[in-house]
Order: structure tokens, then sequence, then C-alpha cells
């Protein structure tokens, strides 16, 4: 079945993640935390960080968290990725504090 849409990738990869979250049983910090691990080893650029920026806020991950998942993926993934990853999650943040900031003086 085709369905015709104006973000046909974006929608596809809400698709995917949301069958992803149905059927993983992990908590859900747990499950935002297992996938910045493999974002870090992916070298992922930041824009795949911001899309797991809310998922973590509302599983009250803290900043805290995420530096001990990145601790703990580094001797595994190497040190260039874990300071890319440090890098492109502020990138991530700063792009997600800006449009926030954008949408509260609208």
């Amino acid at each position: 079945m085709t369905t015709s849409s104006e973000t046909p990738v974006l929608d596809t990869l809400a698709a995917m993640t949301l069958d992803s979250v149905e059927r993983c049983r992990l908590p859900a910090d747990m499950l935002i935390l297992t996938r910045i691990a493999a974002l870090a080893a992916m070298d992922a650029p930041p824009v795949s960080y911001l899309a797991h920026i809310d998922p973590a806020i509302e599983t009250n991950l803290t900043a805290e968290q995420v530096q001990d998942v990145l601790v703990a993926v580094a001797p595994i993934v190497g040190t260039a990725k874990v300071m890319a990853a440090a890098a492109n999650i502020t990138k991530a943040l700063g792009f997600a504090i800006a449009v926030t900031e954008a949408e509260s003086t609208q």
C-alpha cells in the first residue's frame, strides 16, 4: 500500500521508531540511553540526537546519565566518536533551545 505524503522520509522514520518502541520491552529511559549509545557508535549527526531530546526529557534523563553512557561506550567506539557525540549532542541541544526561545516569542 502506497500513501502520498509531503514528508515521506520523515513519515517512514517516525513509523520505524514507533514500531521499535512498541516492540521493545526496555524501560523508556533505558531505551533512550541505548539509542544514544548507538548514535555515538554510528557517529551520528546532531539532527539524530535532536530527535531524542524530547523523549529524554519525558523520561527524566539527566545530563549525567548521558555522560555516563558516553563514558561507558568510549573504550568500545573510541575517543574520537565520543568527542564527536558530545559535540553533536551540544549542537542539538543548542538548536532545540533556540527553537523553543523563538516559539515563545511568537
